[in-house]
């Protein structure tokens, strides 16, 4: 060995200074996506046992949990495939990803459940705008149709949860996710009965479900009769007023999706304002990956939450390109940060493992002590969908 080169390496050894070379975003979204596809390659052969179900967890022994088409995660896996479908080319996604998604079929007469968003446009929606599967088409405008009966007018707002001795007309944050499926369906069908409802349970939730730092409530419950507000609480999250982070990630990305449909800026102002409370909260930890609920007891040791993670990451990535160049800087410079973090061996699983689900520590319910700090599917698809669109980007010349 050259003198000078032993010299440097042995003074770099005893500092403790690495001399690898960090890798390049495209690098780390390369590797990310191929084990991507490796990973959901052995879930395909695993699911293959288990005919009509649908991958969503692994229990402590990791042992992997399906659930059934009704479940509210069902269109994560299936928009998975063809998420993976479209960066591979591979047929084995693309038939795998038809065979999953029919499934689902049935689930678009489900008038029962607000989730017809994840459900139905996770899956049926990737699969029209990148198979061109015409029949999807129906499919998607009836599960439309039946998402738009769960709107109650004189409240402004379409009903998540039934009612009960709790909650007369519950409304959760998450339900910013399935306007997305009612503004296609506006574009598609010209029913501006779609575009209402999206826009007026927007902008009803702006008004009851943030507070004055622009964190979220998760839970709004309304008076069936007078359409006020009766109580403010939470579900998931730590206490009624703390700031649960996946729910904050649903706001986020609900409100840039809301940008996007209808070019109204107080949606664009909305999506900023929460996107600047959760980068500056100062209980968002260094690597970006938030703790399950920014108020948690227990900080530094409280779990995190991937999927909060990647919820917010796939979200900050569209929003950049709304936004003026500083604030599109800051914006990718904290996707790059979750994404490099969640690509990390801490959370990245190893080929094979981890149920073969892809990223490892999601927190589901903690309050409930359900799905805790175990793989997701929606941890998964966003994680995707924010590789995918990162890569995009670069592409392009960002």
């Amino acid at each position: 060995m050259n003198y000078r080169l032993f010299c440097f390496t042995f003074i770099a050894l005893l500092l403790g200074v690495s001399c690898a070379r960090e890798k390049t975003m495209e690098e780390v979204i390369e590797g990310s996506l191929d084990l991507s596809l490796r990973q959901y390659g052995l879930m395909i052969e695993e699911m293959r046992s288990k005919p009509g179900l649908l991958p969503r967890t692994i229990d402590t022994a990791g042992v992997l949990i399906t659930s059934n088409t009704g479940w509210w995660t069902s269109g994560f896996f299936p928009g998975s495939l063809w998420y993976l479908y479209e960066y591979s080319g591979d047929e084995k996604f693309r038939d795998a990803a038809f065979g999953f998604t029919s499934l689902i079929e049935k689930e678009k007469n489900n008038r029962g459940t607000h989730d017809l968003g994840f459900m139905l446009y996770c899956s049926f929606g990737n699969g029209l705008r990148i198979a061109g599967e015409n029949s999807y088409r129906e499919v998607l405008l009836t599960g439309a149709g039946s998402l738009s009966t769960r709107f109650r007018d004189n409240i402004g707002c379409i009903q998540s949860w039934g009612s009960s001795r709790n909650w007369q007309c519950p409304v959760i944050i998450d339900n910013m996710m399935n306007l997305e499926f009612l503004m296609w369906a506006f574009r598609e069908s010209g029913d501006s009965s779609f575009y209402n409802i999206a826009v007026r349970h927007s902008d009803t939730t702006i008004v009851n479900h943030f507070r004055p730092d622009y964190s979220t409530w998760h839970v709004v419950s309304y008076d069936t009769i007078s359409g006020k507000v009766e109580k403010k609480q939470t579900h998931q999250g730590a206490a009624d007023g703390s700031a649960w982070s996946r729910g904050q990630s649903w706001g986020l990305y609900g409100y840039t999706v809301m940008y996007r449909e209808t070019g109204l800026t107080r949606y664009l102002d909305q999506a900023v304002r929460i996107a600047d409370y959760l980068i500056k909260h100062p209980n968002m930890p260094e690597d970006r990956i938030p703790y399950w609920d920014f108020d948690a007891p227990g900080i530094p040791e409280a779990k995190r939450d991937a999927s909060a993670a990647s919820i917010m990451a796939s979200a900050l990535i569209e929003l950049s390109g709304y936004v003026e160049e500083e604030k599109k800087k800051e914006y990718l410079g904290v996707a790059e940060k979750q994404i490099r973090t969640l690509a990390s061996p801490q959370y990245l699983a190893k080929p094979g493992e981890n149920g073969n689900f892809i990223l490892r520590h999601s927190v589901g319910s903690l309050p409930a002590k359900s799905e805790v700090d175990v793989p997701l599917t929606y941890a998964d698809y966003y994680f995707i969908e924010a590789l995918l669109r990162y890569k995009a980007l670069i592409e392009e010349g960002i």
